[in-house]
């Protein structure tokens, strides 16, 4: 079981897409826990971050691995999500203006639907009304907004500030990124910060119990 954990991992930071899919559909045969392979998955999507700000991968290598990853997770979803689940409430998501990067931000909505929430992604480069109309219109307690880029920070701290001034100030933000930090969440006026999926599904949970 643990070869084949490492095994999912080794091939998504190689870019071995059809080893992926293989090892996949061998562990969802197993009865793996679908979640220990989305966080294999998940630790192979961080080294492969790694490799790109060490400038050994490039952007068609990440642009590969999220298409990647993307056909993995839609081979897991189903494992994830119970079946005719009634959902525990809606949470509206998006990447923050400026910033099209989505591989994090697909991987927290995965684990949230699997863990029974209605996900409302807003998808990439999201300006802050949108992320207001979502929020009003699905009356939704918990807004998430990924970030990946160190010079959206200002865009995402003035987007909290237009979802407190539209007067939703009993709507709690989560942020989450590779660089977020205690001082980023303060600097953005965020209620909570994650740098891992997992932390954002608990944070709903805390939010929703």
């Amino acid at each position: 079981m643990a070869n084949l954990i490492d095994e999912l991992k080794n091939a998504i930071v190689e870019l071995e897409a059809d080893k992926v899919v293989s090892s996949v559909k061998a562990g969802l045969d197993e009865g793996l826990n679908p979640l220990s392979l989305v966080k294999s998955l998940q630790a192979g999507m961080v080294e492969i971050g790694d490799r790109f700000a060490k400038g050994e991968y490039y952007l068609s290598e990440l642009i590969m691995s999220g298409e990647i990853m993307k056909n993995a997770m839609a081979l897991i979803e189903p494992k994830l999500a119970g079946l005719d689940q009634e959902h525990k409430g809606s949470i509206v998501i998006g990447t923050v203006q400026g910033d099209i990067h989505d591989l994090g931000k697909n991987i927290v909505v995965m684990l949230l639907k699997g863990a029974g929430y209605n996900v409302v992604d807003l998808g990439v480069d999201v300006p802050a009304e949108k992320f207001i109309e979502a929020t009003k219109e699905h009356k939704a307690p918990l807004v998430a907004m990924s970030v990946l880029l160190t010079g959206c920070q200002d865009p995402m701290k003035d987007t909290i500030k237009a979802i407190r001034d539209a007067g939703l100030n009993d709507v709690k933000v989560l942020i989450g990124g590779n660089y977020v930090d205690e001082k980023v969440k303060e600097y953005c006026g965020a209620d909570y910060f994650g740098t891992s999926a997992d932390e954002g599904v608990k944070v709903a949970n805390q939010i929703f119990a």
